[in-house]
């Protein structure tokens, strides 16, 4: 199944539990393609869980689930050893060993927790003892993060945002979407559920990446982009090489998403904000936020001929 066809059968199956909310769908589906994590930044109550735990069934992905708590520890993660009545030592494994795993509430969790999945997001390994372990391909986590003003968040440390390939924006339904995810609640116990894809289906479209061409033009649109974000006025800190990177990736992507073979200028223009807005650190005497200067950054780089 090629990667369009792919996409619009699972979007079809998610879009059986999800109202609305198709270009978040689709930037969660790019993510996987791409073979990165995902931040999902919204209020609570917006179907952040739902959708990546459906999204998980549709593609028959191993699903592990971490709660961020204030008291959450690494070993709720990863797992630990222990010794067993015949003093055999044992291997109990987190939730991190999955194919997706959703860290809820990521910024709920202590700071040392968070430092510590570093090695597991980046290089998709985690050591326990004196043993490191690979973790299942694919390994994606998608974590959620509520708004920093809700009450026991704490703002998750750039070092660390950094490591997610991209950050989606889960914002309130329309009235329309509203009405029609209380009659998808309505019918809930009654909706099945198609598994579309598999792992091996998933592998195989992730390694269809390095086909899909980007011209020179289209590449030092991406760095003239970053390079701009970091001499931005109202910017202490831009996007970091690893943003342009994601940026590469996500559009190869995004064009196998929608069928071409090609990066255009629009896969730039489109996934600007979702690359590029967990990296960038605004100047809190600027007055303007984060999207407002990526948009600005769009507006001013000149466009490859």
């Amino acid at each position: 199944m090629e990667p369009k066809e792919a996409y619009q059968a699972v979007l079809k199956e998610v879009k059986k539990k999800i109202a609305g909310k198709e270009e978040v769908i689709e930037q969660m589906f790019i993510a996987i393609i791409a073979n990165g994590n995902v931040l999902l930044e919204g209020v609570p109550g917006v179907a952040k869980t739902t959708m990546t735990k459906t999204l998980a069934d549709v593609i028959q992905a191993s699903f592990g689930r971490v709660q961020g708590t204030p008291d959450l520890e690494i070993r709720d993660i990863i797992g630990y050893t222990f010794m067993d009545s015949e003093n055999n030592l044992q291997l109990k494994k987190g939730p991190i060993f999955s194919n997706i795993l959703l860290i809820d509430e990521m910024n709920r969790m202590p700071p040392k927790t968070t430092t510590a999945l570093l090695e597991a997001l980046e290089e998709q390994m985690v050591t326990m003892g004196d043993s490191t372990l690979n973790l299942p391909k694919p390994f994606i986590a998608f974590a959620t993060q509520n708004p920093l003003n809700i009450e026991g968040t704490e703002q998750l440390p750039k070092v660390l945002t950094d490591r997610f390939l991209i950050r989606i924006a889960v914002g309130y339904p329309s009235a329309e979407e509203e009405q029609q995810m209380l009659r998808i609640k309505e019918a809930e116990s009654s909706v099945q559920v198609n598994k579309v894809l598999g792992i091996d289906d998933i592998i195989g479209m992730q390694g269809k990446l390095n086909s899909v061409k980007i011209s020179d033009g289209i590449i030092k649109y991406i760095t003239d982009i970053v390079n701009a974000s970091r001499n931005d006025m109202h910017v202490v800190m831009g996007g970091s090489p690893r943003a342009e990177i994601s940026f590469m990736r996500c559009a190869k992507a995004r064009a196998l998403v929608q069928g071409r073979s090609e990066v255009t200028v629009d896969d730039i223009k489109t996934l600007a904000r979702p690359v590029l807005s967990h990296r960038i650190a605004v100047r809190s005497t600027g007055g303007i936020g984060v999207n407002g200067i990526i948009d600005g950054l769009i507006a001013s780089v000149p466009v490859p001929q």
